[in-house]
């Protein structure tokens, strides 16, 4: 095992064990604080930032490949992402040794501790990223298989190359917003089944999607394919994911060429990035897939990890959130390598910071559908709330938070959350 996934160990921050910032985690964001204009990298331990940057200005990183880089000054993580694996696990090695309970050099110092460590509710946390493309995937089977069967009835439910190839397209990576950004309800043409022309006008369907995101830290180059066994190597980290969705303008557009006006006017993620380092305790078998799947997309031994994950609406009217999905990133068909293995098997270039996200986790259950659609059946099952109020689809004013988490023994290395509220169309 890995010293920085020890359960064992303990950080001289007192953290919670329902954090999920603990010492085994380590999540990197980029912030500033409150009142000030000066956006850095920093790491998440329990209700604190460590401010990374100052320890690399001080030096704590000299011993690592990034002496003289000068990496968390800056406003993204781009540069550090850039770097490789084997910087992000020096770096994460000795962020841990500073933070251990044992190790006096940081907790013994009061100035350092006071300058490096800064209480969470005094910060403002930034996107994390500087995303160039983005990359939506389709890798559910019992998302693809319930919204086929709404559409196209249970026997053609998936279509003929959905076991066959991880689905995906192209995203709007302007669009991008971090948690807590409202958005507008969306305008643009849908028809009615009954009409016999489209109207323009603000979408009646909005939807939120539970998806959860990486972020490509070192691409490759154009021509060049990233194997499936080595696709780990070129992925920094994971975030949560909101895709939201206007349905009814999706229903009209997406014959032939796909999602356009229905998924670009937003998508959320949340601030702060979970490595696969810190995820590796929780790694696990995904879904069997049968048909075996091409050689290039082959891979043995466990694709996936046992993520928790949680969807809660929040009404105008209503004092608390409720939760109304439960779900699970294992449930997913296709996992992160291989999606990285097909998107650049014709040579498609990654670069540095570019976002893919899964596609709606929906599990087997009708309590673990990712989305609005699925969990009201198409507007024909209404959700119902404390106080009489039912939802088919998203209102205005409701508000939309996701939460996901690894539970360890003792801990747990989560991802925060992700929010966001759909305000009337403008």
């Amino acid at each position: 095992m890995n010293p920085t996934n020890d359960p064992a160990l303990r950080s001289f921050i007192p953290v919670s064990a329902d954090s999920h910032f603990p010492i085994q985690n380590l999540p990197y964001g980029v912030f500033s604080v409150r009142g000030e204009d000066n956006p850095r990298v920093g790491v998440a331990i329990g209700d604190w930032v460590l401010d990374v940057s100052l320890l690399e200005a001080r030096g704590f990183f000299d011993s690592t490949s990034l002496r003289g880089k000068g990496v968390f000054a800056s406003p993204s993580l781009n540069r550090f992402m850039a770097t490789g694996r084997q910087a992000w696990t020096e770096v994460r090695t000795r962020i841990s040794e500073l933070l251990r309970e044992d190790e006096p050099t940081l907790r013994d110092d009061e100035s350092l501790r006071k300058e490096s460590l800064i209480p969470m509710d005094r910060v403002e946390l930034r996107m994390p990223v500087e995303i160039g493309d983005y990359t939506d995937f389709y890798s559910s089977r019992e998302h693809a298989t319930n919204v086929g069967t709404m559409f196209r009835g249970k026997e053609n439910a998936l279509m003929p190359n959905y076991l066959w190839i991880p689905v995906g397209y192209h995203g709007r990576a302007s669009s991008v917003v971090l948690s807590g950004t409202d958005l507008h309800r969306p305008v643009g043409q849908s028809k009615a089944d009954d009409a016999d022309s489209p109207k323009c006008g603000p979408s009646r369907l909005v939807d939120f999607e539970l998806e959860m995101g990486f972020f490509v830290g070192a691409g490759n180059d154009l021509g060049h394919s990233i194997p499936v066994d080595s696709a780990s190597d070129h992925i920094f980290g994971m975030t949560l994911v909101n895709d939201w969705s206007a349905r009814d303008i999706q229903k009209w557009e997406y014959v032939p060429l796909g999602p356009f006006l229905s998924k670009s006017f937003g998508t959320s993620i949340s601030p702060w990035v979970v490595t696969l380092e810190a995820l590796s305790p929780f790694r696990c078998a995904g879904p069997e897939q049968d048909p075996k799947p091409l050689p290039y997309l082959h891979r043995d031994g466990d694709q996936s990890y046992d993520i928790q994950l949680e969807v809660s609406l929040q009404g105008e009217s209503m004092s608390d959130a409720q939760v109304i999905s439960r779900s699970n990133f294992k449930h997913l068909y296709w996992s992160m390598q291989q999606q990285i293995a097909h998107h650049t098997i014709n040579g498609c270039n990654t670069r540095t910071g570019d976002m893919m996200a899964s596609g709606t986790i929906s599990g087997p259950t009708p309590d673990s559908y990712g989305s609005m659609l699925e969990l009201s059946w198409r507007g024909e099952k209404p959700i119902s709330f404390p106080h009489g109020e039912e939802r088919k689809f998203i209102q205005d004013g409701d508000r939309i938070t996701m939460t996901g988490w690894c539970q360890g023994d003792g801990y747990r290395v989560g991802f925060g959350e992700v929010t966001g509220r759909i305000l009337p169309a403008q």
